[in-house]
């Protein structure tokens, strides 16, 4: 979204193409931009994490079926469309030789326990692919995504732009003790769920529990003190956040950069057997910047190592529009 909102800045005017719920949001934040879907990657998880490494390594032909479809997709974007980039935002068939075409990333190392060698080299050749590859992150040490961003040889053409938000920091009165925000794929998001609820059944506070739920579904019966939503729009979470003490969620990158801008305290609970989002809770853990539980051993009572770490320092968003100078090459 901040790079969206950079390009039209910039006087550029930006086509969408996704698929599945993160086309449905960038459509419903983004409504007047044209779009197209791509085909999805059609990755398989299960209720245990630790299998995940064996469902992503049987979704590999789906996913190379996959990303050739992009490719052709994409080669008639470009044929119909007065184009002069592509931004790909791990995409790994989004690019095209005839313009100039950026992949975006923090994971230029991709951690898959005893075969992360393998994993980051993998993914490393399909940066390779790319013109440019932009890190949303700070350069300078300790940043947000640790080793994930970090080469000893500087082989890829990698371009540091900061830490990317849609949020803003903004002064307001504190309305919630505890703000709950659901994300990623199932059956893990519902499992956390069901698990949060049940423990949050007594908490002493006010919580807002935003499902992460897109689809109109029935929202779900809770104790007095918790209040349920199933989805908010990118500036009612701002509001929310902003107004809440503190933040449960998925490790997900995307919400620590939230996180990071609006200068909270949280708590995370990595989903089981993404070895990202396992090592960025484990790295913010280290900096004593945030606590954090496995989801299969989280009680109410680990709310009480918050009392140890310090939060998030305040960063901020902050696009150099110079970066689309590769863009005017056309």
């Amino acid at each position: 979204m901040p790079i969206i909102h950079a390009l039209i800045k910039a006087n550029f005017t930006p086509i969408i193409a996704s698929d599945g719920d993160a086309l449905l949001f960038l459509q419903k934040e983004f409504p007047l931009l044209k779009s197209y879907t791509l085909p999805s990657y059609n990755i398989k998880y299960n209720k245990n994490g630790k299998s995940l490494k064996n469902k992503l390594l049987f979704s590999v032909p789906s996913i190379i079926s996959a990303v050739k479809k992009e490719k052709q997709i994409v080669s008639e974007i470009v044929a119909k469309n007065n184009i002069c980039g592509i931004i790909s935002d791990n995409r790994f068939g989004v690019y095209s030789s005839k313009i100039p075409s950026v992949y975006i990333t923090h994971q230029v190392n991709v951690f898959s326990g005893n075969t992360s060698f393998i994993t980051s080299k993998i993914h490393q050749n399909i940066i390779r692919k790319f013109d440019e590859c932009w890190v949303p992150d700070i350069k300078e040490k300790p940043n947000l995504s640790g080793k994930l961003s970090y080469l000893n040889k500087e082989s890829l053409n990698l371009k540091f732009i900061g830490v990317l938000s849609r949020f803003k920091k903004s002064k307001k009165k504190l309305k919630y003790d505890l703000l709950v925000v659901l994300s990623g794929v199932e059956p893990q998001r519902s499992l956390l769920e069901i698990k949060l609820l049940e423990e949050l059944k007594y908490f002493e506070g006010k919580v807002l529990f935003v499902r992460g739920v897109l689809s109109n579904v029935e929202k779900l019966n809770a104790p007095e003190q918790i209040k349920i939503e199933n989805y908010l729009l990118s500036a009612e979470l701002e509001k929310a956040m902003i107004e809440s003490k503190i933040i449960v969620a998925r490790s997900g990158y995307s919400t620590i950069m939230d996180l990071a801008v609006l200068g909270k305290k949280a708590f995370f609970i990595p989903t089981p057997g993404q070895f990202e989002q396992e090592y960025l809770a484990q790295h913010l853990s280290e900096n004593l910047i945030a606590p954090f539980s496995k989801q299969e051993s989280f009680t109410e009572l680990d709310f009480d190592n918050l009392k140890y770490f310090n939060g998030f320092d305040t960063l901020k968003t902050e696009v150099n529009l110079d970066i689309f100078s590769l863009f005017n090459t056309k």
